[in-house]
């Protein structure tokens, strides 16, 4: 399969263009900041776009909002100039499309919550829905927190971790939906040969857990106590707006992936941060 990426050089790009490669693939990376014309190729893959982790200043809810919404428009415009499109279009979307939802269970069959990024993951999906008008089946990766070696946001948290001085978010009790990165890499792969599989796809593991839970599974796993947490209010005074990305709760569940027959490698947070800190 010949497969078009763009986002190629991030966290997750980088480990799925190695994925693919290996797997006999062929990855052409793609940049939509440059004025190119998008390859052949079967299916495309969009994960670029500008970092969501920064202050939420009005010039960076402008840049956070077009490089999603305005690029994934001009990526599958891209693509409809093609003489062949491709069969399969996977765009990059994220559980904060649910805004803060407090212990409701969530699948994809739930609505969209409230808030910046809950909007701007709707606008998102319904740019990236634009792509079924060319005969595209559409995935929309609703994607929770990535763990994986070497990036990411367990990159973030060892050094703190590590020292013995991590902790809590807030009061802990909010969901933080997770996924290690080889069950995402194996969810993109399972969706690029899945033709029943379309629409959202909630990318997280299927035993989410609390930040209460998540930050002493993390201590545990380094041998290390987890008794400094971070208020809330010290988290807003830090990141402004953008903290609602560490406070918010989701506990969102794979339903569509499992309802596919989608089975998990690492389905329980504690082995997990094992196989990934071992």
């Amino acid at each position: 399969m010949v497969l078009t990426l763009t986002g190629a050089s991030g966290f997750i790009g980088k480990a799925l263009a190695e994925r693919l490669l290996a797997a006999g693939h062929r990855v052409q990376p793609f940049s939509l900041r440059q004025s190119q014309a998008a390859p052949a190729c079967d299916a495309a893959i969009l994960l670029a776009g500008e970092p969501v982790a920064q202050r939420w200043t009005a010039a960076a809810k402008q840049r956070i909002r077009q490089s999603r919404v305005e690029g994934t428009r001009r990526f599958i415009a891209e693509l409809s100039r093609l003489p062949a499109p491709p069969r399969v279009f996977i765009c990059s979307s994220a559980v904060g499309i649910y805004g803060s939802r407090g212990d409701d269970v969530l699948t994809e069959a739930s609505p969209p919550g409230t808030g910046f990024l809950a909007e701007v993951c709707l606008e998102w999906e319904r740019a990236a829905e634009e792509a079924r008008a060319f005969n595209m089946r559409v995935i929309e990766l609703r994607t929770g927190v990535v763990l994986g070696r070497g990036g990411g946001a367990l990159q973030r948290m060892l050094p703190a971790f590590r020292l013995g001085v991590g902790g809590r978010l807030g009061s802990g009790r909010q969901w933080m939906p997770w996924i290690h990165l080889a069950d995402l890499l194996d969810l993109i792969e399972f969706a690029l040969r899945e033709d029943g599989v379309s629409g959202p796809l909630n990318a997280t593991a299927p035993n989410p857990e609390t930040n209460r839970e998540l930050t002493a599974a993390l201590a545990s796993a380094l041998h290390r106590p987890a008794f400094l947490p971070v208020p809330a209010f010290a988290l807003r005074a830090v990141f402004g707006e953008m903290a609602s990305v560490l406070l918010d709760s989701q506990r969102a569940l794979p339903r569509a992936a499992l309802d596919a027959g989608f089975r998990f490698r690492h389905p329980d947070l504690a082995p997990a941060l094992r196989d990934l800190l071992g």
